[in-house]
């Protein structure tokens, strides 16, 4: 037995459960991998709270870094191997199976606290401005929530390719952390689209990358140039309704896209490419992950309602 986050039903931060649970065992391509830490993610909130279906019970989290401990005779790790995934189940616990094709080995240099925060965020900022809409150098993007973790991985990765970034936050501290990131411009969300405008010469955003969702969209809509690439990839505030598709044409012709992260990672060369680009920005200092707050592992609830209370900023851990 080992100890777990369990989710019985849908519902809010109040209903995860601290539970012993059975010890699972490696199939043939697994690893059985002792928690060192576990991300924990919007996603795991939407799923936590029914925004996906899910089967009930079950145990939260996709993202974490640690130890095998165990491996399959079929997975190509050894006991003692250090690995990471943002593609996991079960994390929220002491010990978690991770499937050896999204297992990734953790290079020396890179802490477990480092690979735990970096991989699910990291990834998703990666797709987003190198996949999604592949920025060049003397573009003009809009990030929402830049003191999040996303956000402050997006910025640097954005400033790093020649990109000019407005963000937005919402207190001091957060202003301060995405000025640190690189951002060029610090907005507060009240208004923002009309500010935008006036930082852009009336012309608008080549992109807007909102994560926030249902309290940004419109402004982000009003933010873009004509032929602007709206990337709406979350909805902290809550998901965006149905919209009348026309609005993309009377705005500006605009493109509008909403990704997800499981499409960005379709073969294992596409998985280690962003890996390692990741995992060597951060080894050559070019790429700062920040972890804003670490909770114990029976502390799931606190650090749920944090995150959705917008109390955090940088990644978010649960530490077993």
């Amino acid at each position: 037995m080992h100890k777990a986050i369990v989710v019985p039903q849908s519902g809010g931060p109040e209903i995860l459960r601290y539970e012993d649970v059975a010890l699972p065992q490696p199939g043939p391509r697994q690893i059985l991998v002792k928690v060192a830490a576990a991300g924990v993610n919007f996603i795991d909130t939407y799923q936590r709270g029914g925004v996906y279906p899910m089967s009930y019970p079950f145990i939260p989290g996709s993202e974490a870094a640690g130890t095998v401990v165990s491996a399959g005779a079929e997975s190509g790790f050894r006991e003692g191997d250090r690995v990471a995934t943002a593609e996991g189940g079960g994390a929220y616990a002491q010990y978690m199976l991770m499937d050896a094709d999204t297992a990734l080995p953790v290079p020396a240099g890179i802490r477990d606290d480092t690979a735990a925060a970096l991989l699910l965020q990291g990834f998703t900022a990666h797709y987003l401005c190198s996949s999604t809409f592949p920025v060049q150098a003397g573009q003009t993007a809009l990030v929402h929530a830049g003191a999040g973790g996303v956000g402050l991985l997006l910025i640097q990765l954005l400033k790093a390719r020649g990109v000019t970034v407005i963000t937005t936050v919402s207190t001091e501290e957060k202003e301060l952390l995405a000025r640190g990131a690189g951002a060029d411009h610090v907005l507060r969300y009240a208004g923002f689209e009309g500010q935008v405008r006036a930082l852009t010469d009336g012309t608008g955003v080549d992109v807007v990358y909102d994560g926030v969702g249902a309290a940004t969209f419109d402004g982000s809509l009003a933010s873009l140039r004509t032929r602007g690439m709206m990337v709406l990839f979350g909805g902290a505030s809550g998901q965006v309704p149905p919209f009348d598709i026309q609005r993309l044409n009377s705005a500006g012709s605009l493109f509008l896209t909403r990704p997800t992260l499981a499409h960005y990672l379709l073969t294992p060369e596409e998985r280690q490419w962003r890996a390692r680009e990741l995992f060597d920005a951060v080894l050559a200092g070019k790429l700062e992950v920040r972890i804003g707050q670490s909770y114990p592992l029976a502390e799931a609830s606190r650090a749920h309602a944090d995150l959705e209370g917008r109390r955090t900023t940088g990644k978010v851990l649960l530490v077993p």
